[in-house]
């Protein structure tokens, strides 16, 4: 894509939601603001928080809801930062308003709604992304790093993995119909830290899910979350990745993310990792720290992207394959075999 402003200071960001919840809508504009983007409006439909952002960002535009600031403000490039179900009609709304859009992780609940997504961004040849910051998680790199290297031989599988018996909270994201599942959440970070690392076309994808067990004990009842999804995914390589996410597991795994190869294995937390050898008959573990994570790559590259027309790290396509092994396990789930892929 051809540069769409010679400085990036030319870029006008708005965040869409700032609720106090991790106060995601100032990080997102702190971190713009450091890539040398200039924040300049907030939509927020609540007027206590439109308060705070207007306390925390002098001078910044405050609108109470995306079409006022379409209509209103000569934003160019606006940040969705609001629940999962409302990620592709948001920015479709932006995109057909010819903004550049970044959307928050998950990209959509749907392959269908990726697609349209990708369509409208096409057409009104803009910008259209997803904040996955952690792809340059430390986690992720390290992996990276050492699969390269041969540390720990061949890749066989990939195991993702995290939850514990807890009921699911009644916020919304305790709704399936809202967060599009148990899986999508921290699923996506996992399944995105795996396709990384799977240098390979994704063939088919199974599900498996449990239902039932928390919905009565939850607001949200038969629209509660699964109480524990799983995803597996083939590769056309040979490699198949694992995702389970659980609210019932009495003996939860270790580590977040489970490698392993011909060699050897790879188990990481967030903070740590550990290389798993055996050599003989012994079994030799090397215990690390992970490096710093680098979040402030992704709105480096988006600016980059914008100003100098740099290839972008995040595009909608790579986005889009999380979501469509998604929402080929929820369906495969409910239909009991697995699906083959549209998107490898």
């Amino acid at each position: 894509m051809k540069p769409h402003f010679r400085t990036a200071a030319e870029i006008k960001v708005g965040v869409v939601g700032y609720g106090g919840a991790f106060n995601m809508g100032r990080m997102h504009l702190q971190d713009m603001r450091q890539a040398g983007m200039t924040p300049h409006a907030v939509v927020e439909p609540d007027a206590a928080r439109l308060a705070v952002a207007a306390q925390e960002f002098p001078g910044i535009e405050t609108y109470p809801s995306v079409a006022a600031m379409l209509k209103q403000s000569d934003v160019n490039l606006v940040v969705l930062i609001t629940p999962h179900n409302t990620h592709a009609p948001l920015a479709l709304q932006c995109l057909k308003a010819g903004r550049h859009v970044v959307v928050e992780k998950p990209f959509a609940i749907t392959t269908k709604e990726c697609d349209a997504m990708i369509a409208a961004a096409r057409k009104a040849r803009v910008m259209l992304s997803t904040y996955h910051n952690r792809h340059w998680d430390g986690l992720v790199l390290k992996a990276r790093e050492f699969l390269r290297a041969g540390t720990i031989g061949e890749l066989v599988r990939v195991e993702c993995h995290m939850g514990q018996r807890s009921q699911p909270g009644d916020w919304w994201r305790g709704s399936k119909s809202i967060s599009g599942g148990i899986l999508y959440d921290w699923g996506v970070h996992l399944l995105e830290y795996a396709l990384q690392l799977v240098e390979a076309d994704i063939v088919e994808v199974a599900g498996f899910a449990k239902n039932g067990y928390w919905a009565p004990q939850t607001k949200w009842r038969a629209d509660t979350v699964e109480d524990e999804a799983q995803a597996v995914v083939r590769f056309g390589n040979g490699v198949w990745v694992t995702l389970c996410i659980t609210h019932l597991d009495a003996n939860p795994k270790r580590g977040m993310l489970e490698i392993t190869g011909t060699k050897g294995s790879y188990v990481a937390e967030y903070d740590t990792h550990e290389i798993i050898v055996r050599e003989g008959n012994r079994t030799v573990v090397t215990k690390d720290k992970n490096p710093p994570a680098q979040w402030e790559q992704y709105y480096a590259n988006v600016a980059a992207h914008l100003t100098k027309g740099e290839p972008l790290a995040i595009t909608p396509e790579w986005a889009r394959r999380p979501i469509h092994i998604l929402d080929l396990a929820g369906q495969s789930a409910q239909q009991g075999r697995a699906l083959k892929v549209k998107y490898s």
